[in-house]
């Protein structure tokens, strides 16, 4: 009973956590697991229906569309909100002078409200006056149509969401950059090693962990894409930004076909089970 007086305040934090788990978290995949084996309008009484929405929603025209605009989207938030966070990490390790400054703007669009930020960025890709085409009228360039156009919806997207979320991934790194020994450096720096082969052999080897964890969670958060093209382009145009988590939500809430909205997240969702399990693997072999 001592103990458990002393604890006391722990336990009372640990359960609020676990009822913020349970209602926010765990009670929405449990029903949304129910719901793909069910065939409802959440009024009236359920019908199972088995595995008739997986086919339902395998069906679907926008199936396949969907799941490669949002592997492409993944791809590319790979290739630019993965790399430029730790290039930008690794600069603002470097300066000596206004660190604090540029950490704070470089975090600060992760503090502005997402929808902020996406509405932001429809004034940017404004065909008329938007600032893109402001700036590409500067130089002389003709006007892009950044959101109507297939061919460059999705990278516009991608670069909205690299600019939300980079904040959060660049002071992680950081941190990391700022927990290695600056004696790896001097060793480094003795045996004539420039600035490209101490990054190589010193930077990424120490903070490897933290960029197979930074990766798990990258990939996890950009294949659930849902407010970019929501608030921009909806899903358009001819379905070229049209993700998993989108199409759930036109099957939820505007086809009212909630049965095959909880298939399609049931699937993302092993797929997302599949890929973190593969990367814990990996991250136990990398620590053994």
């Amino acid at each position: 009973m001592a103990f458990l007086r002393r604890n006391l305040t722990a336990y009372g934090f640990l359960c609020g956590a676990l009822f913020c788990f349970t209602v926010f978290a765990w009670y929405p995949m449990v029903r949304e697991f129910i719901l793909s084996f069910q065939k409802t309008d959440l009024i009236n009484e359920p019908i199972w229906v088995g595995l008739d929405n997986f086919t339902t929603a395998i069906q679907d025209p926008a199936f396949g569309e969907a799941w490669l605009n949002t592997l492409e989207f993944t791809f590319l938030a790979l290739v630019f909100g993965y790399a430029v966070p730790f290039v930008v990490a690794l600069v603002l390790n470097e300066l000596r002078h206004a660190r604090a400054y540029l950490r704070f703007v470089v975090y600060l669009p992760v503090m502005l409200p997402p929808i902020v930020a996406v509405l932001l960025f429809r004034w940017f890709y404004d065909p008329g006056p938007g600032l893109f085409n402001q700036v590409l009228g500067a130089f002389g360039l003709p006007p892009s149509a950044w959101l109507d156009s297939s061919s460059t919806a999705l990278i516009s997207l991608v670069i909205v969401s690299t600019w939300m979320n980079m904040g959060s991934a660049t002071l992680i790194y950081l941190a990391a950059l700022q927990n290695i020994s600056p004696e790896l450096y001097e060793a480094a720096e003795l045996d004539g090693a420039g600035i490209w082969k101490r990054i190589r052999h010193v930077t990424i080897p120490q903070t490897r962990l933290i960029l197979l964890l930074m990766l798990m969670l990258q990939i996890v958060a950009t294949m659930q894409v849902f407010i970019e093209p929501y608030m921009l382009t909806g899903g358009g145009p001819e379905n070229a930004t049209v993700t998993v988590a989108y199409l759930m939500f036109q099957n939820a809430f505007t086809l009212q076909d909630y049965g095959s909205a909880g298939a399609l997240g049931m699937m993302l969702m092993i797929v997302l089970l599949v890929f973190a399990a593969f990367q814990l693997r990996l991250t136990r072999e990398d620590k053994a």
